[in-house]
């Protein structure tokens, strides 16, 4: 007799790592797509125009992820250090959380 296993249930990727992996991706796409075509047609100007767009677009989903996970890490420590969240947890101006700011 075979030794049954139990499968695991995959957790759903988080909503922000898909933003981001999107935005990696289609910045990898626009990148191949740009130097393929500089090599056809031997024109440099899209590289003035599509590298810049493409690295804003990555760097705002960067930024998003960065900002989630900062919430997300506060939280956490506000957790273990049993500190109760105001209103003014989540201020950028309120940088010390018992020391954790």
């Amino acid at each position: 007799m075979g030794t049954r296993y139990r499968r695991r249930k995959k957790t759903p990727l988080e909503f922000s790592k898909k933003i981001l992996l999107f935005a990696a991706l289609v910045n990898v796409v626009v990148i191949v797509f740009t130097m393929i075509m500089i090599w056809r047609t031997n024109d440099l100007s899209p590289l003035a125009y599509l590298i810049p767009a493409i690295a804003a677009e990555t760097a705002t989903g960067t930024g998003f992820y960065y900002a989630k996970a900062k919430v997300e890490n506060r939280i956490k420590l506000m957790k273990q250090n049993r500190i109760d969240p105001t209103e003014n947890t989540f201020n950028d101006t309120y940088n010390n959380i018992g020391g954790l700011g």
